[in-house]
């Protein structure tokens, strides 16, 4: 899709259709509306005064155009209470109105910087949100459909039309950087088990290298165990694809150091092992490595806005499949950092491969660490599909990170991290055990991985509720939901400045 800022007036736009929008408890069309509205002989207070737009949020009401406009229609979107918009609701809003657009079979769709100049909202955060709502929710994964769907359609054309072009073309580009990346994450996360191996997603980081002039190593099995890889050779040893380590980097400043490394749980497909899962949705599973494709995925961003910190990206990739070679409960093995681990669980098996990266991320020295990954079940119970988890040693770093998240909708919630906790994951015959018990999971879960990690600054996100949805919402689509890798390079940005 193209997407461009246009100068000029939205009345005097040629497209498919413009989008005007309307707040909640207004009386009469302010704004492109009311401009719209008088081009239209009052067709749009008609509406207002009759009750039909109400201007509730995401309300959206379709008028075809007489011959008096450009464009051949107009939709008429609710922003809901004008007090309360934010630019979340606007990159929302936008996302809503345009899938409704495309099931219309609009092609074209010309909008102003909704949102712009109420409750502190710039003009340019207005048009990035636009274009990410573009971009986000008319995403689609249908590789694998033969027949092509009725009505499915494709919108060719979005413009922003407003001044001054130059700010409105720069934020543009941004939000499709993020937007893209997003996606891009969403593909990897949607393909199915047997097209994402650990092979496929190392070759899949190996052609993001070669596209965005990354730097790329794999360590295949032979080298994970000369690094005393415990955990990801343990998981990986029920199943017959071969285990990766892939190690992305960005370098944007002359220092050799490694100032943050993202480290993503990267479980191709996870049955649980010898613990296995139940049969019914185990399909989702291979979701299990989103944690590993929204880290990856930064790094596309990354590559392209060009901020001066060096990052890399770690991810520990296998299946979790039961077999006679499978790990068993009640095995004992040594991650790379030489702490021995008793596994209770096999289903508690992305703890054991971030072990060793996290490990590896020390081994780097990186000066702070993110990892990410669909961990626990407690987390959704805890929080649903609504917030992200957050678990933390540095309080500074957490802040930035909440904030990131804040910026851009993927919201997050800090939950503890007292050292009591610790005294569930107590082992009476190694180091470690990897399960903590029935309560408190998604923290005991948090508190093993801070075993790995020896004092640097870290922050562990739970994605388990928020890496896929089963319905469409704002920007949302049914599927992976790309989460959380615009808060991530929002994080990195803020680290640069810093």
């Amino acid at each position: 899709m193209e997407i461009k800022a246009v100068t000029g007036e939205l009345t005097g736009i040629k497209a498919g259709a413009i989008i005007v929008n309307h707040f909640e408890g207004m009386k009469r069309p302010d704004g492109d509306a009311a401009a719209v509205d008088k081009a239209l002989d009052g067709a749009i207070s008609r509406l207002i005064k009759q009750g039909d737009i109400k201007g509730k949020l995401n309300e959206v009401t379709l008028l075809h155009n007489p011959g008096k406009l450009p464009a051949s229609r107009i939709a008429v979107v609710g922003l809901g209470k004008k007090k309360e918009l934010n630019i979340n609701k606007v990159r929302g809003t936008i996302a809503e109105t345009c899938r409704y657009l495309r099931g219309k079979g609009v092609t074209s769709v010309a909008t102003g910087a909704q949102g712009a100049g109420i409750n502190g909202i710039k003009i340019d955060d207005a048009a990035q949100a636009a274009t990410e709502g573009a971009l986000l929710g008319l995403y689609t994964f249908r590789r694998y459909i033969t027949k092509k769907e009725n009505n499915s359609g494709e919108i060719k054309e979005f413009m922003i039309v407003g001044q001054p072009k130059v700010t409105l073309t720069k934020a543009i580009a941004r939000g499709r950087i993020l937007a893209e990346a997003a996606n891009w994450a969403r593909d990897m996360v949607n393909e199915p088990g047997n097209f994402m191996t650990p092979t496929h997603m190392a070759e899949a980081s190996q052609e993001l290298a070669e596209k965005y002039g990354l730097k790329i190593e794999v360590l295949d099995k032979e080298k994970m165990a000369e690094l005393g890889m415990g955990g990801l050779l343990g998981v990986s040893q029920g199943s017959q694809q071969p285990p990766k380590f892939i190690i992305l980097s960005y370098k944007g400043s002359d220092s050799d150091k490694v100032d943050a490394a993202l480290v993503g749980k990267g479980i191709t497909f996870d049955s649980g092992g010898i613990s296995i899962k139940p049969s019914e949705k185990m399909s989702d599973m291979k979701g299990d490595m989103a944690g590993g494709a929204s880290v990856l995925a930064t790094l596309i961003a990354l590559a392209q806005l060009k901020p001066t910190i060096n990052v890399t990206a770690l991810v520990p990739a296998t299946e979790n499949l039961p077999s006679g070679t499978a790990l068993k409960p009640g095995d004992i093995i040594k991650a790379m950092n030489g702490k021995t681990i008793e596994v209770l669980n096999t289903d508690a098996e992305g703890r054991l491969i971030l072990a060793d990266a996290l490990s590896y991320a020390k081994k780097l020295n990186a000066k702070a660490i993110i990892d990410v990954a669909t961990l626990t079940g407690a987390c959704m119970v805890a929080l649903g599909n609504t917030c992200t988890g957050a678990f933390s040693n540095n309080q500074e770093l957490t802040n930035k990170v909440i904030a990131a998240g804040n910026e851009t909708g993927e919201l997050i919630w800090q939950l503890p991290m007292f050292d009591e906790y610790k005294e569930q994951l107590k082992s009476d015959i190694a180091d470690i055990k990897n399960i903590g018990g029935r309560y408190g999971g998604a923290i005991t879960a948090a508190k093993f991985l801070e075993e790995f990690i020896n004092g640097t600054p870290w922050v562990h996100l739970d994605i388990a509720g928020t890496s896929d949805t089963d319905k469409e919402k704002g920007y949302l689509v049914k599927g992976a939901t790309g989460v959380p890798v615009r808060t991530l390079v929002n994080v990195i940005l803020s680290l640069a400045k810093k």
